[in-house]
């Protein structure tokens, strides 16, 4: 599914407020009939957006896949679209089956940034030096410890491993963008914005690639720089292994 996140509060139920997950429960359990679960497979936050989010839930409506996204996507609000529904394995979830996610992050640099793209990009029209961000962003790749590049979250009491495997960091120059762009196992509340705040402290000459490096570790005393703005960010894609192992149809795409 694709979603514009500007008008909502994340993807995470929340009493009170519009979320994606909160939305897309009230369809499905109006065309259930009953209360209706979505897992997805991670919590985007407020004003981030979406083009290859996945999400599961179980329902007992016999209706055809194609079927249902139909029906989902007229009931939906037009910032919010389900391009493609498949039937997989009871055991599936979206979260934990994951085996990489794509985000890019995009800034736009020209001194005026266009209306129709205020909501989709962190403009930045100030000077920035591209290729030591590049340089730096290639710091991330392997398997770091990413405790400075991660917000506080309610499941930190749990003590759980802040370790994750950055597969590709690259950062692109297009003149009056930047784009970067991240794949990796998994990320950490905040993570990528963080990333991205940092580099761009790279961009402005107050941190080089050792400054970069000396963030991967678990010694709470070092912080990444300021985080970057939620509406430059895009969750590109979610990846899972072969097909077989997760669809009854054979059929589950291999990213989102």
């Amino acid at each position: 599914m694709a979603y514009d996140g500007t008008a909502y509060h994340g993807w995470q139920v929340q009493p009170g407020l519009a979320t994606i997950q909160g939305i897309l429960e009230e369809i499905l359990s109006g065309i259930e009939g009953k209360p209706v679960h979505v897992m997805g497979s991670g919590r985007t936050d407020a004003g981030v957006h979406a083009l290859g989010q996945v999400a599961a839930f179980d329902i007992t409506n016999p209706i055809p896949p194609d079927n249902l996204r139909r029906a989902v996507n007229r009931l939906l609000p037009e910032d919010i679209r389900v391009f493609d529904v498949r039937e997989t394995a009871l055991d599936f979830h979206p979260r934990y089956h994951a085996v990489a996610k794509t985000y890019e992050y995009r800034v736009a640099r020209g001194e005026i940034c266009l209306p129709f793209e205020r909501r989709y990009v962190h403009h930045h029209p100030y000077p920035l030096d591209a290729a030591a961000m590049a340089l730096a962003a290639r710091c991330l790749e392997g398997t770091h410890d990413f405790s400075a590049f991660a917000a506080a979250d309610d499941r930190d009491e749990l003590g759980l491993s802040k370790m994750r495997t950055v597969f590709s960091s690259a950062l692109f120059d297009q003149g009056d963008r930047l784009v970067y762009r991240i794949r990796g196992s998994g990320f950490l509340k905040h993570m990528v914005r963080n990333i991205m705040g940092t580099l761009i402290e790279v961009g402005k000459g107050n941190l080089d690639e050792l400054g970069m490096l000396s963030l991967l570790g678990s010694d709470w005393n070092r912080k990444a720089g300021p985080r970057a703005p939620a509406r430059g960010l895009f969750l590109m894609s979610v990846e899972y292994p072969p097909a077989s192992t997760l669809s009854r149809a054979g059929t589950l795409p291999s990213s989102g």
